[in-house]
């Protein structure tokens, strides 16, 4: 299996993961690489965890990643990043979004809001990279452009394609009136992504 890599997203329902998996496969399946992709949805109508899995190299026979072997994992807030990092490879990367989303039981009081999320990710990663991507998103002229900023972030690490790429599979995948915003928090957080490493 060498040469193959391994990117987990995981995020909230509503925060356009799948959206962001979408153009991550799509750049890297135009760069020639075979690229597998799972989707789970825990909940995410109710703003549940949703992971997905993207694997990508010369020869690729399953969308699944174990323990232990994700390369990245690019999280839409700091909660998720912490859950589901016994699936980042010790010395992997961690794009994540600074951002806290109390799941239901914190809501209704019965547990805390874990505040040394990211010092675990630290603790594991060989890089973390923490981005406001509300803010981003914000200064790029849409709130919900937050998972573009992400991607854009990734797009800077992952080296793969040109940016000009990523702005295609971009405009082949969004609404065609959230182009404009989507390209500008795209390239903010291509530039950002230096700027948030920790």
């Amino acid at each position: 299996m060498s040469g193959i890599k391994n990117l987990l997203l995981v995020g909230v329902g509503g925060q356009g993961t799948i959206l962001a998996s979408k153009i991550i496969a799509t750049v890297l399946a135009e760069r020639g690489y075979d690229v597998k992709m799972s989707e789970v949805h825990g909940m995410a109508q109710r703003g549940g965890s949703v992971v997905t899995q993207v694997r990508y190299g010369d020869k690729v026979y399953s969308p699944l990643i174990e323990s232990d072997q994700a390369d990245f994992v690019l999280a839409f807030e700091r909660l998720e990043a912490a859950r589901y990092l016994q699936y980042l490879k010790p010395g992997g990367t961690v794009i994540v979004n600074d951002l806290a989303l109390p799941p239901l039981p914190v809501l209704l009081g019965q547990r805390a809001y874990p505040a040394e999320a990211v010092d675990l990710l630290r603790a594991k990663a060989g890089r973390v990279i923490l981005i406001d991507a509300a803010a981003v998103a914000n200064e790029a002229g849409n709130y919900r452009t937050q998972n573009v900023v992400l991607v854009g972030a990734l797009a800077r690490v992952l080296a793969v394609a040109e940016l000009v790429v990523w702005e295609d599979a971009l405009r082949a995948l969004v609404p065609p009136k959230t182009v404009e915003a989507n390209l500008k928090a795209l390239r903010l957080g291509y530039a950002r992504a230096a700027d948030g490493e920790r």
